[in-house]
């Protein structure tokens, strides 16, 4: 049986912070691997900015330096909304014999009570939830803690800076900082 966390979301794009969470969760709850899930249209976001190619590539190579980290793209390739029930569902099918922790932070635990099947949703995962400035972690639903470093980060705020060519050195991986400018996203690199 392998213990896999579940790290959703858009991605757009994948940041230190990302990677920050995934390890710090990776090692207090000792998973196995934790699988980046980018999301196809969130429910409770507009569109992403960036198409599904890039920010699986730009994921891809945020990752690929450690081993227990994986790309899962099952929900891009799926039409519509990306609701988590789905995706767990379809998971649990896939692998009978994982045993899945879905990662939110805490702006998503305020969130919970919102959740599109939210209490056939427990029954199937744990969540594992993790500060973020500005939110509680307060609610009535069964949430596991890890308590993180916390950053005031997040993609709206690197896609400003970006847009705005403000320095983002130390904020996201070289890696993905060299693909944004190859490939001039979110106007960076353009005249």
């Amino acid at each position: 049986m392998r213990e896999i966390g579940i790290l959703g979301g858009t991605f757009d794009p994948p940041h230190l912070g990302h990677l920050l969470i995934a390890e710090e969760v990776r090692r207090a709850k000792e998973l196995d691997e934790i699988w980046f899930i980018p999301t196809n249209t969130p429910p409770h976001k507009e569109d992403t900015t960036t198409s599904a190619d890039h920010r699986t590539s730009m994921i891809q190579l945020a990752i690929d330096s450690h081993p227990s980290f994986k790309l899962n793209d099952m929900e891009l390739k799926r039409e519509g909304k990306s609701y988590t029930y789905d995706t767990i569902q379809e998971l649990t099918d896939l692998y009978p014999s994982h045993t899945f922790y879905f990662i939110i932070g805490g702006d998503m635990v305020e969130f919970l009570p919102k959740w599109h099947r939210i209490d056939e949703l427990l029954e199937m995962i744990t969540f594992i939830g993790v500060s973020r400035p500005g939110y509680s972690l307060q609610t009535s639903y069964p949430v596991d803690f890890v308590d993180i470093p916390t950053i005031q980060l997040s993609s709206t705020i690197l896609r400003e800076r970006l847009q705005n060519r403000e320095w983002i050195r130390y904020l996201l991986p070289d890696s993905v900082m060299q693909y944004v400018r190859e490939h001039q996203l979110y106007g960076f690199g353009r005249n």
